[in-house]
């Protein structure tokens, strides 16, 4: 018998960014655990159709824009009128942006990147807690940059300690609601968007892709990098029974990044 099993029995979540990587690590994670409810997700800042990535049964596909209000609220309302309720909401859509400096990064990259990372997640978070009722798990997925600096992302890494700003002060005002909030932090992981922006940076004269990985486990306390589904199992701790006792707190899962 899996771990997973049973541990959303009865529970109905929200996975916003769900189309491929984590977010697809994580419903599959939540079918497993016993959990249903609706995966949002859009492309290229066009929302998908709900034939554009497919959902298990008892799942729902649904377009939704994070960093568009009525998008979200649409979405949500369709996820309450649909199960009569909802108790797990994930906040994971994000973008990364191509490397740059302080001194060549332009406003326009800085407002893209806020707009679905810090906006995108807050509008998520303000759906869930006016969407939850009874108590309840709101999981936000900052990273390991939401504590630590890069000099190749500042934009990125901005939005992530400003995911983490959010979290905590969201659970201090909720929590005697029953509802908690935290925000899980990974490291990196070898997802497609990972290997395609490795792949950018090699084809641009910059490390190949296979060193670049080596490189990025080696850079932890176990030697390898966290996989999808280790980030996956943490935001299901997170949103199951088990952490009962926990919000407010930033949950890392870098393979021990040094």
């Amino acid at each position: 018998m899996s771990v997973r099993q049973g541990q959303l029995s009865g529970r109905v979540a929200a996975v916003a960014g769900r189309a491929s990587g984590i977010g697809a690590a994580v419903v599959r994670a939540f079918v497993e655990a016993g959990g249903r409810g609706a995966a949002l997700d859009c492309a290229g800042g066009r929302p998908t159709s709900p034939a554009a990535f497919a959902v298990p049964d008892g799942w729902l596909a649904l377009t939704a824009d994070v960093r568009d209000p009525q998008s979200l609220e649409s979405a949500f309302a369709t996820v309450t009128r649909t199960f009569g309720r909802l108790d797990v909401v994930v906040a994971n859509a994000g973008i990364v942006p191509p490397w740059t400096t302080a001194a060549t990064m332009s406003a326009e990259e800085w407002d893209e990147v806020f707009a679905v990372n810090a906006r995108g997640v807050m509008l998520t978070v303000r759906e869930a807690v006016r969407s939850i009722r009874g108590g309840g798990s709101i999981i936000a997925m900052s990273s390991v940059n939401g504590w630590k600096g890069d000099a190749h992302i500042p934009a990125y890494v901005a939005s992530k300690h400003a995911v983490v700003g959010l979290v905590r002060s969201v659970a201090v005002e909720v929590g005697r609601q029953g509802i908690r909030v935290n925000a899980v932090c990974p490291g990196p992981v070898a997802t497609e968007a990972l290997l395609s922006r490795m792949a950018a940076r090699a084809a641009a004269g910059g490390t190949a892709v296979e060193e670049a990985l080596r490189q990025a486990g080696a850079s932890t306390a176990l030697g390898r990098m966290a996989t999808v589904e280790e980030v996956a199992d943490a935001v299901l701790f997170l949103a199951c029974d088990l952490s009962s006792g926990i919000t407010g707190q930033l949950l890392r899962v870098d393979a021990g990044v040094l």
